[in-house]
């Protein structure tokens, strides 16, 4: 497993360097070829922007701008992929003090406005939707809350159910109050998730896919001050991995079919133990074929490559490589799973990764393609 440090890493990935990358010559679409529409949710005021991929070339093309909602920090496609959901991180809407969730048609490529609502708090970061695309759940950051939405024919009706959390751990300076984070459906669509990085929990609840309520059914504790951010299923449908942002562990957990209850099955480190550096474990990508997981972290700037066991999802760790960039906040491999895009924050830019699918690895430079704080990365 190799290892860079941070210092090494900046110096290597100057701007010089990102401009004149070894990364596979791109070239010019032919306008011939049709291309895929990427969404690029950005914290600027125009904060959907429309991309076109080429995967033949990994060429990514700036399009405009696809909506002017203001900092979408997370964008959701519908399970008929006709409709977008949008997560804004406000601090009021429409006079009241919470984010917004608005939906928009999907169609030719171009985005329609359909619904836009409240959410239960402020700092909107996060929407899911469920399997049967009837309901949207949305988590609030800086609120510390959560809320569910019954759609119909792409539009949100007000929030049917709403959370406020309480608990908060023992980091005072992340942990001073409740942040959910991230919104979730079990495999089956039987029960939702809520990660509370504040609480150091998840929170679990019996989904109503039909009116979109939400019963509690139980909670998952992480271990003090790890601030779980993130939820996410493995292919093999028994297995989940909780990022733990506040210190960059992943917890490997069993989910159970009957109760949708998670239990830990083994607790993953993604820092070198001599490594004293700031740390905010991110996101996570899962291949479609469940034989690769890659974790990001947006300090040291990361992806942290593993091999998977298809049927029990335990991690063997394989590379560390370098996001391209600065604050990773969001990856994600195209539909030919041959690329990685990662949306790298703080610099404004997407940096397009070659990926091997044969054994995972990552290459160890990109090409940046600019972009306006990038938060989210949506292939339609």
């Amino acid at each position: 497993m190799k290892h860079i440090t941070r210092r090494e890493y900046l110096r290597s990935t100057s701007a010089a360097t990102l401009a004149t990358l070894a990364a596979p010559r791109i070239l010019r679409a032919d306008a011939s070829k049709p291309v895929q529409c990427v969404f690029i949710g950005s914290l600027a005021a125009d904060g959907i922007l429309s991309y076109n991929w080429d995967p033949e070339t990994a060429t990514l093309t700036p399009a405009g701008v696809a909506a002017k909602v203001p900092n979408v920090a997370w964008l959701v496609l519908s399970p008929g992929r006709e409709f977008v959901y949008s997560a804004s991180e406000l601090d009021t809407f429409e006079g009241k003090p919470t984010g917004e969730v608005a939906s928009f048609r999907l169609a030719g490529g171009e985005l329609h406005p359909l619904s836009a609502r409240n959410s239960a708090g402020t700092g909107t970061c996060h929407v899911a939707v469920d399997a049967t695309g009837r309901m949207v759940l949305a988590a609030d950051y800086a609120g510390g809350s959560a809320a569910s939405f019954r759609i119909e024919e792409g539009r949100l009706s007000e929030a049917v159910w709403t959370e406020h959390y309480t608990e908060h751990g023992p980091n005072a300076e992340r942990q001073e109050k409740a942040h959910a984070h991230f919104a979730s459906f079990s495999p089956d669509n039987r029960f939702a998730y809520i990660n509370d990085l504040g609480g150091d929990r998840i929170h679990i609840y019996r989904a109503d896919a039909a009116t979109a309520e939400m019963t509690p059914a139980g909670t998952y504790r992480g271990a003090p001050g790890s601030g779980p951010r993130t939820l996410h299923f493995h292919p093999n449908g028994h297995t989940a991995y909780s990022m733990n942002e506040l210190v960059s562990t992943v917890d490997v957990l069993e989910w159970h079919k009957a109760d949708g209850s998670l239990t830990l099955v083994d607790r993953i480190a993604l820092l070198p133990a001599d490594y004293k550096g700031p740390t905010r474990g991110c996101d996570t990508v899962i291949t479609r074929d469940g034989q690769f997981v890659y974790f990001a972290n947006r300090d040291d700037n990361f992806l942290y490559a593993f091999r998977a066991d298809v049927k029990t999802g335990r991690l063997t760790p394989m590379e560390r490589t370098p996001c391209g960039g600065k604050t990773p906040r969001n990856f994600a491999l195209d539909p030919t799973e041959q690329w990685m895009l990662v949306a790298n924050q703080d610099s404004n830019a997407i940096t397009i990764l070659r990926r091997d699918r044969r054994t995972g690895e990552l290459a160890e430079e990109g090409r940046n393609v600019e972009a306006e704080a990038p938060m989210r990365i949506l292939f339609v």
